[in-house]
Formats: C-alpha cells, structure tokens, sequence
C-alpha cells in the first residue's frame, strides 16, 4: 500500500521505531442473485497486491481524523474505481507487526467492514491505482491460495452475515492462527 503522508512526516522524526496505525480491511460481496442455479456462491472482490504479489480484500489506512467506514469508500474507489456502501462490521482487532523491506515497523489496529456494490450489479473493477496490479471478483469457495488465513476468515465473516445479520455477532480481536 502506498504510505500516507501523514506517515511520511512521522518516519522524519521517529526513523523505523514502531508505529501504532489504524487501518481497514474491506469485504465486497456479491451476492447470488435469486434467479441464479443452486450451485452458484457469492463473489468476493479481491485485489493482488503490487508488494506482495498476495490476493487480498481491499485494505488501507485511516487518515487521520477519517472514520473507517469512510476510509473503506475511499479504499475501495481508489484502488478499484468501485463505488460501494458499508454494511456491516465484522470485527476489529491487531495485525502485525510488520516490518517492510525499509526497516519500517507497523502493527495495524484493523477494522474489518462487509461492504456491498452501488449502482450496477455487474460493473467490472479496474486497477486504479499503482497499489495493486490485478483485481477481480473471486468465488468465495474458490479463493486464490495466497489469501490469507485472516483474510479468508473476514471474507467468510461477510458471507455469514450475508446469509444471516441478525445473529451475526462481530468478531473480536485476530489470534496468531488467523491474523
């Protein structure tokens, strides 16, 4: 992910110390429409990171004084063209640490937000940014393998309250297993 200038200018005064960071992670489902054959599932959108080369939901960080549900709009539009209108909370909890190529450390107090598409049922997502270098829907039950274990957890969180909000429960903190 690109680093926020507000980040930039912290780095100037701490060099690689630590960081404390609030950040989003963003689950877009489609779901089946009702019309669909029985043994279609969900569609997730995913993006391969330009880092990493790893599939993930779209995520990114708060800037500061933004709301996380504002931050997953803005995340989403600027790194797929999408836009989209948050649904649900899925969870929060921290991620990390995480040391960059740099000698940067960040670990990442992460809100997990189940989002659905605006406007058309069938707008394609473009890369729209240098973040990413592909993305795409993904079949909930056939997601690339490097979606991580978290990742795969959220996106099955989203599919969960999908099918189910009003006992859908958020989840509350990432263990080692799954963070």
């Amino acid at each position: 992910m690109a680093t926020p200038e507000f980040i930039t200018q912290l780095r100037e005064h701490i060099g690689n110390a630590p960081l404390w960071v609030p950040a989003t992670t963003t689950v877009v489902i489609r779901e089946v429409p009702a019309d669909a054959p029985i043994w279609e599932v969900p569609t997730v959108l995913l993006v391969k990171r330009a880092d990493t080369g790893d599939w993930t939901p779209i995520g990114g960080i708060c800037e500061p004084g933004e709301q996380p549900h504002a931050t997953a709009v803005r995340e989403v539009k600027e790194e797929t063209g999408l836009d989209i209108e948050p649904v649900a909370l899925l969870g929060t909890g921290a991620v990390g640490p995480v040391t960059y190529p740099n000698g940067d450390v960040c670990q990442f107090m992460d809100t997990a937000i189940s989002a659905r598409l605006l406007g058309d049922y069938d707008q394609q997502p473009v890369v729209a940014d240098d973040e990413s270098v592909a993305v795409q829907w993904c079949s909930v039950a056939q997601l690339p393998q490097s979606v991580s274990a978290r990742h795969r957890l959220v996106i099955a969180d989203a599919v969960a309250h999908m099918k189910n909000p009003a006992r859908f429960r958020p989840r509350l903190g990432f263990t080692k297993r799954n963070g």
